[in-house]
């Protein structure tokens, strides 16, 4: 059986369950709501299998998510949003899925993702520092009356 660890309270964010999933489980629109994932979304996770366990269903066909689902979604949304690919999510809920034994590949898959991470977000701080740079240039050119003198691009004469 699969186990979703539960994340400390100071991670778990502002979309963190409100309150339990009831044991029948939510409907999509809920399920999307407790997850800030959209019904498309939840869908498309589903079609490219991305959910481990088949999403439960009512007599009628409607999916009933439960709370491992949600607890699952949640994980493949954060992955996502730190630029997993769509098909490195699904080669970790593939491993997942297939129990233990190969939680090194496992470890070895979520670490080469931190170290992208990583590498990105040294990116997003260099430029930061450009962006820093000109708002410092720009606030000391208007204190010292001096903004009309900040470069421009000039169109080229004919």
């Amino acid at each position: 059986m699969l186990e979703v660890k539960p994340e400390p309270a100071s991670v778990a964010g502002p979309k963190a369950r409100a309150s339990a999933v009831p044991a029948e489980g939510v409907t999509i629109a809920e399920a999307a709501c407790r997850t800030g994932v959209s019904v498309h979304t939840l869908r498309y996770y589903e079609r490219v299998g991305l959910v481990l366990s088949g999403v439960a269903r009512t007599s009628g066909g409607q999916r009933r998510y439960r709370e491992l689902d949600l607890k699952w979604i949640i994980i493949c949304t954060k992955l996502r949003a730190t630029g997993m690919p769509i098909a490195g999510i699904r080669r970790y809920a593939e491993l997942v899925a297939a129990g233990p034994g190969n939680e090194a590949e496992r470890l070895a898959l979520l670490e080469a993702h931190r170290a992208d991470v990583l590498a990105r977000l040294a990116e997003i701080q260099e430029n930061l520092k450009t962006i820093d740079h000109k708002i410092e240039v720009y606030r000391g050119s208007l204190a010292a009356g001096e903004a009309d003198r900040l470069w421009a691009p000039v169109a080229a004469s004919a």
